[in-house]
Formats: C-alpha cells, sequence, structure tokens
C-alpha cells in the first residue's frame, strides 16, 4: 500500500513569508491535495534494505500489503530472479496483482487475503517480508470507497467492501464507548467529546450517510481551536479514526507482525512502514522485544528475562527525503522500521 492513515493529507508548514493556509471549511484547495498517480513510498529505501541483506541469490519475499503493486514491482526489478508473494484484501488489488503477474511470468503469486492471515500461506523461508501499512492512493483516489472527505460519496471506508459495516451504518448504531474508541483513541482527536456529541445529534438526518456531509459534522463540532487556522482539516482525524476501527487496523497489524517473523528464513529481514502514531508505536515495540531491548522507557524487564532473536537494521525509522516529499506529498508521515533475524535462532 501507499498512503497513510490520513483521510486527507497533511500540508506542510509553509516557507517563511507565504501566505497562510487556508482553513476552517470543507473542500478548500489545501485538503484537496492529490498526487494523481500511485507512487510507493520509501521504495528505494526499501529494495536497499532486502538487496543488502543477500540472504540468497534467487531470493522470495512477502508483501503483505500489495495496494497499488509498486513494491512488488520494485523488489522483481530488483533481481531477475527474485519472486513475490503478496497479498490484500481490496478485490481491486487482485487485478492490479494479475496485470504485473503477466509482466513477471512464474515471479508473482497473488493470494485476495487481509495480512493478518498470512499464516495460512503453505511457504515458508522467505528472505524478507513488507507490510506498507494504511490504505492506498487508488483507494483514497475513488470517490466511491469512501475514505476522504474530499470527494461528496457515500461514507464507506472498508478497505475490503465484501466484509463489514460501512462508516455510515457505524455512526448510526455504534454505542456512545464505540465512538468514543473510535474518535478519541483510534483517531486521537483532542475535542473528541464534541465530535461524539455531534454524531449522536446527528443520528437520524441523513448527515452521517455521505462523507461531505459527515466531515461537515465534524468540522462544526471541531471549529477553531484556540482561535489558529489549522493545517489539516477539522475532520481529518475523526475520518482517520473511523477507518482505523472500521477495519480492526491495529488488531490486524499486531496478529500479523508475529506471524511475519515465523514465516521468515534465518537472517530474513522483517520491514515495515507505517504512517500513524499508533502504528509506530505497536512496530517499535514489537521490534524492540524481537531484538531483546526495552519494550518502552518504562519497561524494567530484566535483562536476563529478554530474548535477542533479531536485530535492528533502523535505530531510528527511515523517513522519506524532501525530494521524495515534494515529488509525493503523501509520503510525509511515513516512517520505515526493518529488523534482521538472526540466523542461529529459531522463533516458535
Amino acid at each position: 500500500m501507499f498512503c497513510g492513515l490520513d483521510s486527507a493529507p497533511q500540508a506542510r508548514a509553509d516557507k517563511p513569508g507565504s501566505a497562510a493556509p487556508n482553513s476552517g471549511q470543507v473542500g478548500l484547495p489545501l485538503w484537496k491535495e492529490s498526487t494523481g498517480k500511485h507512487e510507493p513510498v520509501l521504495r528505494e529505501e526499501v529494495v536497499k534494505l532486502f538487496e543488502d541483506n543477500k540472504l540468497s541469490e534467487n531470493p522470495h519475499y512477502l508483501d503483505g500489503t500489495f495496494g497499488g503493486g509498486g513494491h512488488t514491482r520494485a523488489l522483481l526489478e530488483s533481481n531477475p530472479t527474485a519472486r513475490v508473494t503478496a497479498l490484500d484484501c481490496d478485490p481491486a488489488a487482485k487485478m492490479r496483482a494479475d496485470a504485473l503477474a503477466t509482466e513477471f511470468p512464474d515471479r508473482l503469486k497473488f493470494f485476495d487475503w487481509s495480512f493478518s492471515r498470512i499464516d495460512e500461506l503453505n511457504e515458508t523461508g522467505y528472505a524478507g517480508a513488507l507490510f506498507d501499512l494504511g490504505v492506498s492512493s487508488f483507494q483514497l483516489d475513488e470517490a466511491e470507497r469512501g475514505f476522504s472527505f474530499r470527494f461528496a460519496a457515500p461514507a464507506d471506508m472498508r478497505l475490503n467492501p465484501r466484509a463489514g459495516m460501512p462508516a455510515a451504518q457505524f455512526l448510526e448504531l455504534a454505542t456512545r464507548e464505540q465512538l468514543v474508541a473510535a474518535v478519541r483513541d483510534a483517531g486521537e482527536e483532542p475535542r473528541w467529546r464534541r465530535v461524539v456529541e455531534a454524531i449522536l445529534r446527528s443520528r437520524g438526518t441523513g448527515r452521517l450517510a455521505r462523507t461531505d456531509s459527515l466531515a461537515e459534522v465534524v468540522a462544526e463540532a471541531v471549529g477553531t481551536p484556540y482561535g489558529k487556522p489549522s493545517r489539516i482539516h477539522p475532520a481529518t482525524k475523526t475520518f482517520q479514526g473511523l477507518r482505523i476501527t472500521l477495519n480492526e487496523e491495529l488488531v490486524e497489524l499486531e496478529a500479523a507482525l508475529p506471524k511475519a517473523v515465523k514465516l521468515l528464513a534465518p537472517g530474513g529481514v522483517l520491514a515495515v512502514i507505517s504512517f500513524h502514531s499508533l502504528e509506530d508505536r505497536i512496530v517499535k515495540r514489537f521490534f524492540n522485544r524481537l531484538c531483546g531491548r526495552p519494550e518502552h522507557e518504562g519497561d524494567s524487564t530484566p535483562a536476563q528475562m529478554r530474548e535477542a532473536k533479531a536485530e535492528l537494521l533502523t535505530r531510528r525509522p527511515i523517513i522519506p527525503a524532501e525530494t521524495e516529499i515534494s515529488a509525493n506529498p503523501r509520503s510525509r508521515s511515513a516512517k520505515l522500521r526493518a529488523a534482521r533475524l538472526l540466523r542461529s535462532t529459531r522463533v516458535r
């Protein structure tokens, strides 16, 4: 996948002397930023991590989040004998995978699954595994998918539209506690109380059924904190929280990470690109635990009780260069972390 967890991308700070950003109303140009095409974020950095490992002359990689296929293509192009097994639960991804498979005969296998099901694959010994979290540019830019308030469309937000509950239905039926979990916890919206109450008041009015009217409900509730114009749309955090909740994205991630490690060959690399602080926290702590390090500052587990099964390849996350951000603004919040499984350790 390509894009991060923001339902609309956040603008970078203006240069000194530039005009103040637009703010306050749905639909102004600041919030209509779009690349117009699929650009896999940190593509070269991912390929380099895997290539530098040189685990095999005929490497087999796992792409757990195929999306637009950009990373899979890059891995196939990096080595004429490389193979990729890819997964994605979005039915539209299969068409893109089929097209790519014709370019690389017998080198790409695709499964129409969520990446949390990787333990159902009948293969192991991958030289590298990649998760590019969030949603792809295809999903954001297709109005009917209902991920973005840049388009007037039914509020859906499901990564797999064949399963689960669309956002519009969730907003009408969820308990107050479920709304709080989505807006406050997953969305990290500071004014979550106002947003939750606004959603409850809007039930039965039809305003929760479509992205544009839903965004207006949230924007009216959030307002302009401290009287200062915002660089992001007021509904951004709520939209991302709803999408994370509806698709159980954090639950899927926590389930997939240990499964991916078990599928790696000794010395194999696990790489994860995140776009949201909650995702990155899960990944960072998982890698710390995997490498026998304290999971966080408050972790007082004695050193003798920790077991190093891997080594960190990224002490600090790799972030996009300014040139990439300039060419592809949606990459600005990406963070790439990676770890390499120890060759002498069998992960149970």
